[in-house]
């Protein structure tokens, strides 16, 4: 096992879901900041935005057209086309 190679599709793999974790942390660290943030205060006290609370505003509909935009970004420029097929088929050993 000392000559086996190291498939490269994994370390593609983990570098993505990393990426993914670190989206999901970042769309909770601004949903939770925005809505607990501007949410604390009394809502005779709250501002509003379109209509909504501004806390909520931020939070679920700012906060989701941003997510939305950084993971199109991120498939489109950070993830890549990784082949299924084993590319060592060809060479039984």
């Amino acid at each position: 096992m000392a000559g086996k190679k190291h498939d490269h599709r994994f370390m593609i793999a983990n570098r993505e879901a990393i990426i993914g974790v670190a989206l999901a942390v970042i769309n909770f660290v601004w949903w939770f900041a925005f809505a607990y943030g501007l949410g604390s205060k009394p809502p005779e006290e709250y501002s509003y935005v379109f209509g909504l609370p501004a806390w909520f505003f931020y939070s679920c509909v700012v906060g989701f057209i941003l997510i939305a935009a950084l993971v199109i970004f991120v498939v489109k420029f950070l993830f890549v086309e990784v082949s299924f097929e084993d590319e060592r088929s060809g060479n039984q050993s």
